[in-house]
């Protein structure tokens, strides 16, 4: 096996995690620390470091006055925001271990998270999930209190501490001990619904952190010289999620500025523009829709202008590409900003780092937003490895990879995947020592994701190799190599969509559109028994074409419904906004099914080109 790996991370002047917020109030850069919007309607609104320490201690008061103690967990089901990163800092100040859960999952997985982790402590965005922990009752032995965050807010969390001193806090902070206390339990994001809780220390996020402020450092001091100070890191990942909690880690380090927008935020755009962050962690999708975006709003007025973009797009990928800038290549480049500059104000127009966090962006995109001036990094990890393990650094990366390993880590691959060694890995798995030994061999991590190295030691990440595991006992491997880590990967929303789209009778085959596109859309196939079924029941004469058929409203209307059940399965990003009825199914013969049954997609989109661009002419919204 090949290997990359660097030198250690510098030790931690933090006792533990519950110093963090401490550290990160009393020295922040102009009195900002934390930012969130102020109301619907209303811009972002940044708490004051004397605000921040004061509501970090007050909620550290309200858990240790309701009973919560070391080691006790706090769930907290929130989009991110100031108020679910308050309840973070402050769980770690009182040596709780805080399990995040995205507010958009189902209530058969928030109950098995619940049972697994029995905490003693619930936080909740507003009541969606409040009758799932209500009808759990007494199986949650450890529980003494549920708050929700829409009716009293964090006031409700401090109020049970009001009468209490700094010294209980403090007492707490003095006893941390990094190697030994939990920081978190994550349980990463899957379909699967029984899936095991990674234990993350606090040195293992500690160190996680430090490695991504090291590799990062030419960001970092590129502000130091100057007399702004840190400016303001804008995070789009929820806490639940991969590298998450090593981010907001990694900015209290720097005492950066933070906000926080949820992908299902509505007008996602226009907040990232009026934040201006001067640094965006986001998903690969945020950048893949901005892209697509901007190619959308190119003008339209003729054939020149539409291909004049795609030479604008060609000509910052060469200009990535290109190992010497001249002179020339400059002016050409120069021809095009227009374009560019577009990108630049989608996100915010002040912004000097891009990461991308998770990998899987492709060359082209890597390419074309580094060679329009937005610098953009890959990262990558897995839940056990603290959602990091290799970080692109912003004047060493290759587009398409996600850079070289952390400080201190070590990214080799075998021969089915890559496999990590280094300090930010888990101690374990929730509940089931067994499985977390099993999972390390001789301090390495099998990741459960194929991918390697190249001549140099960045990092190519490639698809899961392994499913996602879960604590079922017909599920356990016998083997320990198939016992090993499973990497935690955003679930393929696309392929979710059409299998619930499928599940209607009428619909016999579905294909989600959405690469390069500003909105998903969708082509449908119609099952030809069940369409004739419809036919009789619905009085349709015998002589209608199987065209004029796939156009009728009323079925139009049974498909809508199937469409409308299906984008409820998936985030609202994925959601399908406008689809076709095609006459006839996907078959063998025709050139777009292989042998085995599997849609050819790539020659689908080709073969219904025209009937996919008129999706993006007049659009629907099946989603009401």
């Amino acid at each position: 096996m090949a290997g990359s790996s660097v030198g250690a991370v510098g030790q931690s002047r933090l006792r533990g995690l519950g110093d963090v917020a401490y550290h990160w109030g009393d020295g922040a850069a102009r009195d900002e620390v934390l930012l969130g919007r102020d109301g619907a309607a209303g811009g972002w609104r940044a708490l004051t470091s004397r605000e921040f320490s004061s509501q970090v201690a007050g909620v550290a008061k309200g858990l240790i006055g309701v009973g919560v103690g070391a080691g006790d967990r706090v769930v907290v089901v929130a989009r991110p925001g100031v108020e679910c990163a308050l309840v973070v800092l402050a769980a770690w100040v009182v040596r709780a271990v805080v399990v995040c859960v995205s507010p958009a999952v189902s209530a058969e997985r928030l109950t098995y998270v619940l049972r697994d982790s029995d905490p003693a402590a619930v936080v909740l965005e507003d009541g969606r999930h409040a009758s799932v922990v209500g009808a759990l009752g007494r199986r949650l032995t450890d529980l003494v209190r549920v708050w929700r965050l829409d009716e009293d807010g964090l006031e409700g969390i401090v109020r049970p501490g009001a009468y209490m001193d700094s010294t209980a806090v403090r007492f707490r902070r003095e006893e941390q001990s990094p190697q030994d206390d939990v920081a978190a339990v994550v349980y990463p994001v899957s379909t699967v619904v029984r899936t095991r809780g990674v234990v993350l220390t606090h040195a293992a996020v500690l160190a996680a952190a430090e490695a991504l402020v090291e590799r990062l450092t030419p960001e970092q001091e590129g502000r130091r010289r100057g007399d702004e100070g840190p400016g303001r890191v804008l995070m789009e990942l929820g806490l639940w999620e991969p590298g998450a909690l090593a981010g907001l880690v990694a900015c209290a380090l720097v005492r950066a500025p933070v906000g926080f927008v949820s992908r299902g935020s509505s007008g996602l755009r226009r907040e990232v523009r009026e934040f201006a962050p001067r640094v965006l962690v986001c998903r690969p999708w945020l950048v893949e829709r901005v892209f697509a975006a901007v190619r959308a709003s190119a003008p339209r007025n003729g054939w020149d202008q539409v291909d004049s973009f795609k030479v604008a797009a060609d000509m910052a990928v060469e200009f990535d590409r290109a190992q010497r800038k001249g002179a020339w290549r400059r002016v050409s480049r120069a021809m095009y900003d227009w374009v560019y500059g577009r990108v630049r104000e989608a996100l915010g127009g002040n912004v000097r780092l891009v990461v991308c966090a998770g990998g899987g962006l492709s060359k082209e995109t890597d390419g074309f937003f580094n060679g329009a001036g937005v610098p953009l990094v890959q990262a990558w990890g897995v839940p056990e490895s603290c959602g990091v393990a290799s970080v692109a650094a912003p004047d060493q990366r290759r587009a398409g990879t996600a850079g070289r390993a952390l400080a201190g880590v070590s990214v080799q691959p075998s021969d089915e995947e890559l496999c990590v060694r280094g300090p930010m890995l888990f101690s374990g798995y929730w509940g089931d020592e067994a499985a977390g030994r099993s999972a390390v061999w001789e301090g390495w991590l099998a990741s459960g994701v194929a991918g390697g190295l190249d001549d140099a030691g960045f990092v190519r990440v490639g698809a899961r190799v392994r499913p996602q595991s879960s604590r079922e006992p017909d599920r356990e491997r016998a083997v320990v190599r198939e016992q090993l880590a499973v990497p935690a990967v955003e679930p393929d929303y696309s392929a979710v969509w059409e299998q619930r789209a499928c599940a209607h009778p009428l619909v016999s085959q579905a294909v989600l559109i959405w690469q390069g596109r500003s909105y998903s859309s969708a082509l449908v196939t119609l099952a030809a028994d069940q369409a004739e079924y419809w036919r009789l029941v619905n009085n349709r004469p015998l002589t209608m074409t199987r065209a004029e058929l796939a156009a009728d409203p009323d079925l139009g209307a049974e498909v809508r419904s199937a469409v409308v059940a299906a984008n409820q399965a998936v985030p609202n990003e994925w959601a399908v906004r406008a689809f076709h009825v095609l006459a006839e199914e996907f078959t063998v013969s025709g050139g777009l099914v292989l042998a085995d049954g599997t849609l050819r997609r790539d020659a689908v989109v080709r073969a219904f080109g025209e009937e996919i661009e008129g999706l993006y002419r007049s659009r629907e919204a099946p989603r009401e």
